[in-house]
Formats: structure tokens, C-alpha cells, sequence
């Protein structure tokens, strides 16, 4: 009964969406919800309207495509496998257009979910266009923002001022200014009425989440829905990502690889940050870093233990490290430093979390299985434990292979065997169980892995400086400036003594491992050698 009502509820709200939409394009098809016609209180209410009814349609559509799909087949036959695969790329690509359809903060949930690893690739892979794309405001009403915000006239505060954006994101877009002293400035605007439109976004996407969770009990989304609405709400106080800047580049003060922009406070409010302009290329341009001569690998080195650092030692880590939000710049101590951008969503790491993680990566890479165990037992995963190092090493947990990153034949299909089991009820009972904390980290690190590969370079470059940080985390905490020397000093030993054992173990292990693929060929070599020689002896 309650399915029933849930289902006619949806089934009304699409309906009078679609009527609304309708009505609207026929007859009004030559003005837009912004259209100076309409009072700014109307104007709103329509968009709202709008952008609400595009959702439920899009969702009601989808989720009566996969009811309808997937009926009578069996869960464990390859038709059924087939079919589901189908299904997640028909409601991927609808949610995409509904994404580019209502912008803003849809674009952002959009790029959430792309970034998701554990996610099906259909979604992934379709929804990962919505980093690179964002339709930018008029200048017009950007510059109503910036003077309400500066409570100047530009022309008062700068000689000169680029009313095309540099960059164009979800939320806000970049301007490129000069100070009447010859300074550079990055000036990042808020794209106005946006908080007018949020509670009506995060109204639909949590009735929607919970529509969809009783249609469909083993499809549950509370805690996507939760984190987004966190992640946007502290994203829009430009104030406190100016904040989580200046902590990061004090953070990092000793490392001359990395630039954090400086910010000038005088002309930064909560809608507006202004900071000092930095030249530079998306992390990920390749075909730039070799015109300018840089090791695409060894950027790929320096950017994986930036975060490593972030995540195992500091326990402030940024959220968001899409190519877009880091530059590579041809000047630096080793022929080019990193410029990371939009602070705007941090994750400050419980302690006890912090550690624990440590003592998980140090587990998965020396493959002990029954501290792994223990470690998801204290984290709240119950039976998962098992897919911590599919997730994180791409191996499986009897593995001994850690390093490469990879799975033999009898591997794959083991793990085959198993997630064929899984049930969507089984993968979100284990997204609900994660600490908030661990989710953060899946996506910077599904984000990190991305950057890498297209760098060219190997996992195996994430894995050492994970392995480097993560026994560095685990290091007593120690005032630099009090303590003796004699005790840093020591400290410092402990911790790269057991850094080069870690090392040592895992190299050893990928010798061993070589030589168990290499002997059937070398006993082969010799063996052919053998004969050689002694066929020669006997002439």
C-alpha cells in the first residue's frame, strides 16, 4: 500500500511537472524564468518550479525504467547482467541532461556522483563530462554581485578588468583583474540567486532520495544527499575557503613544490574571493608539461604525496582535486611547481580516524589480511572488510601482489564470482556503514587515481607515497620547537627506518613474484641452453 501511494505521489508530481513545462513553453517560449517581465519573487518561484518538476520526471522515468526492465529476470543470469548494464546507461545519460538542464547545484551533484568509485562505470564514465562544463553568467549580472559585495565601482578599485571569465564552475566563475598598483588578481564571483534556489534543490533531491528508497528499499541514497548538502553549504561561504587556504599553505610552508594563492582580504567577502593570479596548465595537459620539458611522472609523484600528506599527516584534506583545481607551472626547484586551487571543501579528519586509516594502509600494503579484518570490524564494515583492497590497491584480499596494482586470471574471476553475488542492498548497507570520513577520502582518492593514470603514470607511484605518509602519520606527535633535537632526530630515524623496512617488504614481495611468473621461462631458456651445449660437445 505504501509503495502504491508513493508511486501514484511520483507519478502526480511528473505528471503536473510535465503539464507546468508544458504550459509554460507554449505559451511563453520567448522568455526565459529570468526575463525582466516577471517580478524577481516570480521569477524565482517559476525556476524553482521549473528545475524541481525536470527532477522528479527525470527520476520517476528512471526508476520506472528499471522496475519495468528488470522484471522476471533472474538476478544471476547473464540477460539480467546485460539488461542492468543498459538500464544504468539509459538513466545516466537522462540524469546528465537534467544536470545541463538546471545547472548549478545538479552540475555539482552531477560531478559528485562521477567521482564515486563505487558507483556502476555507466554512471562514472557519462556524468564525468560535468567537470570540464559550466555555462558561464552574463557580466552583467556578476558585476551587480561584485559592486554590492566591494560597495565600490570596479573602476575605483582596479585599472583594469576582464569581463570574460577565466574559468566557469558550478557555483561561481573567475575573473581576471589588475590593481591599480600592478597587481594580478584571480577574483572568483557567486553566481547570484543561489541561495534562494538551494532550498528548493536540496527540498526535491531529499524527497526524491526518499521516494526512490521506498520504491526500491535496496536503492538508498540518504547519505549521498547528506554529504552533498554539507559539501555545498560550507562551498558557498567564500569567507571560510579563503580561511582553508591559508591553512593549507601553512600546512605546507617547508614544501617548495607547492603555491597556494595568496588571498587579499580587503576585497574578499562572502560572495567574492580575490586572490593573486597564478599562471599555469590544468595538471593534466600532458602536451603542455612536454613543450615545456616537465616529467609528466614525476608531477604525478609530487601531486600523489601532496595529498598523501593531506590525508595521513595532516588530516585536513581537500575535497575536490579535479585537473581544473590544480595548475602545473614550468617554474619551480625541479623545473615546475603545483598551484591548488578552490579551497572550498576541506575535510578535517577525525583523529582516531586519521590513525586507523594509517594502520589500514600500512596493512594493505604488506597484505596482512587479519589486521585488515580487525581494522573494518573498528570502522563499522562488518563482512566489506574483504573489498578494502579492491578499493583502494586493486587487488583482492588473499592477494600478495600489492604493489602492480593488478589481478591474476584466478583472481578476477573469484572476485567476479563474488560481486556477482552482491546485491544492491549489500553495497548500500556498506556505503551507510563507512564513516563519513571514509567517504571524502573515496572520492579525493578516485579523483587522485584518475589525475595519475592520465599523467601516464604508474599506481605504483600512489601506493609508495602512501606507504611513505602513512608511516610518517603513525609517528608521535612532536612540538619542534620545544623538544629536543635529539628526540626529532630520532623520531625522524624511527619513522624512515620503518618506511625503508615497508619498502623492502614490498620489493622483496614483487621479486618473488617475478621470479614465480619468470622460472617457467628461464627453466625453459636453460634448459634449450643445455641441450645446445651439449648437442655441440657431441659433434
Amino acid at each position: 500500500m505504501l509503495k502504491s501511494k508513493i508511486t501514484l505521489c511520483l507519478f502526480t508530481a511528473t505528471s503536473t511537472g510535465l503539464t507546468f513545462q508544458t504550459y509554460f513553453n507554449s505559451h511563453y517560449s520567448s522568455f526565459s524564468p529570468e526575463s525582466s517581465i516577471f517580478p524577481e519573487k516570480i521569477r524565482a518561484t517559476i525556476h524553482g518550479i521549473l528545475r524541481s518538476s525536470r527532477a522528479i520526471f527525470a527520476i520517476t522515468l528512471t526508476a520506472i525504467d528499471y522496475k519495468f526492465s528488470l522484471r522476471r529476470l533472474p538476478m544471476d543470469s547473464d540477460d539480467y547482467r546485460r539488461k542492468l548494464s543498459e538500464v544504468h546507461l539509459r538513466s545516466a545519460e537522462r540524469i546528465l541532461k537534467l544536470c545541463e538542464a538546471n545547472k548549478g547545484f545538479y552540475v555539482k551533484a552531477g560531478q559528485l556522483v562521477a567521482a564515486l568509485r563505487n558507483v556502476p562505470k555507466e554512471y562514472s564514465l557519462t556524468l564525468s563530462v560535468l567537470q570540464d562544463q559550466a555555462v558561464p553568467y552574463p557580466f552583467e549580472a556578476i558585476k551587480k554581485v561584485l559592486i554590492y559585495n566591494l560597495r565600490q565601482d570596479l573602476s575605483e578599485i582596479f585599472s583594469s578588468f576582464d569581463e570574460n571569465p577565466i574559468a566557469a564552475a558550478s557555483i561561481a566563475q573567475v575573473h581576471r583583474a589588475v590593481l591599480k598598483d600592478g597587481q594580478e588578481l584571480a577574483i572568483k564571483v557567486q553566481y547570484p540567486g543561489l541561495l534562494q534556489q538551494l532550498n528548493i534543490d536540496i527540498t526535491t533531491m531529499s524527497f526524491l532520495s526518499t521516494s526512490v528508497s521506498w520504491f526500491f528499499p535496496d536503492y538508498r541514497f540518504d547519505w549521498l544527499v547528506s554529504e552533498f548538502v554539507k559539501d555545498i553549504i560550507v562551498e558557498l561561504d567564500f569567507i571560510q575557503e579563503a580561511r582553508n587556504s591559508e591553512r593549507t599553505a601553512l600546512n605546507f610552508k617547508n614544501n617548495n613544490t607547492l603555491k597556494i594563492p595568496r588571498v587579499f582580504w580587503d576585497l574578499t567577502t562572502d560572495q567574492v574571493l580575490t586572490m593573486q593570479f597564478c599562471r599555469g596548465q590544468k595538471v593534466d595537459d600532458v602536451v603542455y608539461m612536454k613543450k615545456h620539458g616537465i616529467d609528466p611522472t614525476k608531477v604525478a609523484k609530487a601531486l600523489v604525496e601532496i595529498f598523501a600528506e593531506m590525508i595521513f599527516v595532516h588530516g585536513f584534506v581537500h575535497g575536490d582535486p579535479h585537473p581544473g583545481n590544480i595548475l602545473v607551472c614550468p617554474v619551480g626547484p625541479h623545473g615546475f611547481s603545483l598551484v591548488l586551487l578552490d579551497h572550498g571543501i576541506y575535510k578535517q579528519l577525525d583523529e582516531g580516524f586519521r590513525l586507523k586509516y594509517c594502520e589500514l594502509w600500512r596493512a594493505l600494503l604488506i597484505a596482512d589480511s587479519n589486521k585488515i579484518k580487525l581494522l573494518g570490524e573498528q570502522f563499522g564494515v562488518a563482512k566489506y572488510f574483504r573489498y578494502f583492497p579492491v578499493i583502494f590497491t586493486g587487488t583482492t584480499i588473499d592477494s600478495k601482489r600489492v604493489l602492480d596494482g593488478r589481478m591474476s586470471a584466478v583472481e578476477k574471476s573469484n572476485l567476479k564470482k563474488e560481486l556477482t553475488s552482491l546485491k544492491m542492498e549489500d553495497i548500500s548497507s556498506f556505503m551507510e556503514s563507512l564513516p563519513p570520513d571514509f567517504l571524502r577520502i573515496l572520492r579525493t582518492d578516485g579523483l587522485l587515481r584518475s589525475v595519475i593514470k592520465k599523467l601516464g603514470a604508474s599506481q605504483r607511484v600512489r601506493l609508495l607515497a602512501y606507504a611513505k605518509f602513512a608511516l610518517h602519520g603513525l609517528s608521535p606527535e612532536l612540538n619542534f620547537e620545544s623538544d629536543f633535537s635529539i628526540k626529532v632526530m630520532l623520531s625522524r630515524l624511527k619513522m624512515r627506518v620503518s618506511y625503508l623496512q615497508l619498502r623492502l617488504t614490498l620489493e622483496v614481495l614483487e621479486l618473488l613474484h617475478w621470479v614465480t611468473l619468470m622460472a617457467p621461462k628461464l627453466l625453459k631458456t636453460c634448459s634449450g641452453l643445455l641441450t645446445r651445449i651439449f648437442t655441440l660437445s657431441y659433434r
